[in-house]
């Protein structure tokens, strides 16, 4: 998701999932496809910090992309607790949402490393 307009209407209609380092809000879409949106606000620094928690974020769920379900708008929000975590807490928060959020195929419940 690119558009300001789509971040607006999963924040909006979508379901919400909170972990201490990151938010996972779920919407489904019309499309045979996932899209992810990924944000960090002001409230986790500056442009330099901001920009590396949405690097961290998408270097994170890229591996995971083809376990979710389809048609499905996510959109991931960092929180100020981030920037300060190992990759291996990050990438623990991130699929504890996916699982609870009920995202993993099905295939696959669960999502494991």
């Amino acid at each position: 998701m690119t558009r300001p307009a789509d971040f607006q209407r999963v924040r909006r209609l979508g379901k919400s999932y909170s972990h201490p380092l990151v938010v996972l809000i779920a919407l489904p879409n019309e499309l045979q496809k996932i899209r992810v949106g990924i944000g960090a606000g002001r409230s986790i620094g500056n442009a330099v910090k901001r920009n590396r928690a949405k690097r961290v974020l998408r270097e994170v769920i890229r591996p995971h992309l083809d376990k979710l379900i389809h048609s499905n708008d996510l959109l991931l929000l960092a929180r100020t607790k981030l920037l300060d975590s190992s990759r291996a807490e990050i990438e623990d928060a991130v699929q504890k949402l996916i699982n609870r959020a009920g995202l993993a195929n099905g295939r696959n419940h669960e999502l494991s490393n």
